[in-house]
C-alpha cells in the first residue's frame, strides 16, 4: 500500500458513498484497490473482490476491537459480485508515514512500538474470536494459491499470545500532534498469535518507510529485546504469504 502518485478513477459507488463531499485519494494498493478522505471526515476504501483480504471481515474486527481501543467506527460495508466497499469514520492523528512523521522517524518508531504494545495489552485474547496463528496464515495462503515451504511451517515456541493486529506496518499507526500513538487502522487480518508476528512486521515496516537502522528501536520502545530467531522467522513468514 502507498500514497497515490499518479491521478486515480473515482468508481461512481465511491462518488455515491461519498454523498457529495469533497474525495482526496490517500492510498492505493496492488491489488487495485484505493483509500479516499472525504472533506467531512470520512474514509472509504473501495477494491476489486480477491481472496487475500475482505471489508466485511475487517468491518467485523473493526466492531470487536473498538469496544478496547481506538479504530475506525464502520459506517457503511457492502459490496457486489466484483466488489467491496467500506465507509469509516475518521480517527484522531495522523499516519506515522505522513510527512510529518517521515521528517522525524525516531518520534514516528517509538509511538508505533509503544501504540503496538498498548495495542496487545487492550485487547483481550480469551474473548478473541478472531485467528492469525501460522496455520490459519499457512491455510489462507493455500488457499490463494500460495505454497509455504516446509520450512516456514513450524514457528519457533510462542513467547506470549496476544491479539495482533494482523498488519502493523507502519502506515497503520496514527500519530497524535504530541508525537504519541493514537489509534489504529486496517485491521483486516486481526487475530490471536504470538506477539512477535506483529512486533516483527513493525520492525521490518521502519526499513521501508524510514530507512535502516529503525528495527531495534521499534521493538525497544514496544518494551522487548530483540528477538533475532522470532523477527526473522515472522518476517519471512509475512513475505511468503
Amino acid at each position: 500500500m502507498s500514497m497515490p502518485s499518479e491521478p486515480i478513477t473515482v468508481d461512481p459507488i465511491v462518488r455515491r458513498l461519498a454523498r457529495g463531499a469533497a474525495l482526496e485519494p490517500v492510498w492505493v494498493n496492488q491489488l487495485g484497490g484505493a483509500t479516499f478522505r472525504t472533506d467531512d471526515d470520512r474514509y472509504i476504501k473501495f477494491g476489486p473482490r480477491n481472496a487475500e483480504t475482505s471489508f466485511a471481515a475487517e468491518a467485523e474486527r473493526l466492531a470487536w476491537a473498538r469496544e478496547f481501543t481506538p479504530v475506525p467506527v464502520v459506517q457503511e460495508v457492502g459490496g457486489d459480485d466484483e466488489r467491496e466497499w467500506m465507509v469509516t469514520a475518521a480517527l484522531h492523528g495522523r499516519s506515522a508515514v505522513d510527512p510529518r512523521w517521515l521528517a522525524d522517524p525516531a518520534s514516528a518508531v517509538r509511538a508505533i512500538g509503544e501504540g503496538l504494545r498498548a495495542l496487545h495489552e487492550a485487547l483481550p485474547v480469551r474473548e478473541c474470536p478472531f485467528d492469525w496463528s501460522v496455520r490459519r496464515r499457512v491455510a489462507n495462503a493455500a488457499e490463494r494459491g500460495i505454497r509455504v515451504s516446509e520450512e516456514l511451517r513450524t514457528s519457533p515456541a510462542i513467547d506470549a499470545l496476544v491479539v495482533c493486529h494482523g498488519d502493523a506496518c507502519a502506515p497503520n499507526t496514527l500519530l497524535g500532534a504530541d508525537g504519541r500513538w493514537s489509534g489504529h487502522v486496517d485491521l483486516g487480518a486481526l487475530g490471536v498469535a504470538d506477539r512477535w508476528a506483529d512486533i516483527a512486521v513493525a520492525a521490518m515496516s521502519t526499513e521501508w518507510n524510514y530507512g535502516a537502522g529503525w528495527q531495534d528501536a521499534l521493538v525497544i520502545a514496544y518494551g522487548l529485546e530483540p528477538d533475532r530467531e522470532r523477527m526473522a522467522y515472522y518476517q519471512a513468514l509475512w513475505n511468503a504469504t
